[in-house]
């Protein structure tokens, strides 16, 4: 129970996460994964794929498809949704973060 809770709530950090790399520059998954690993999230590919579909689908992210030495490379960047998800999170957490600390 307790990993499921942790998980869940580890979850929304992690698409902040996306949301804040993909407004700075494109991003794309392997570098993602390893961005995230270097803060601690444990997860594979088969995880973080699907989470960046969903935030395509749900117009937080724009993908663009890119042919880099040969193989199709999905870069994602983040759209004008996904900023302002991203400004209102920031402002959520900032406030969460002054009270729990």
């Amino acid at each position: 129970m307790e990993d499921k809770t942790l998980r869940k709530l580890f979850l929304g950090f992690i698409h902040i996460h996306i949301l804040h790399h993909a407004s700075e520059h494109p991003i794309y998954g392997q570098w993602m994964l390893e961005e995230l690993q270097e803060h601690g999230y444990s997860m594979s590919a088969g995880t973080l794929y699907p989470i960046l579909h969903t935030m395509e689908s749900d117009g937080l992210l724009h993908k663009e498809n890119k042919n880099v030495n040969g193989k199709i490379r999905k870069y994602y960047t983040t759209t004008d949704k996904g900023g302002r998800i991203l400004q209102e999170a920031r402002a959520k957490a900032y406030e969460l973060f002054k009270e729990i600390k």
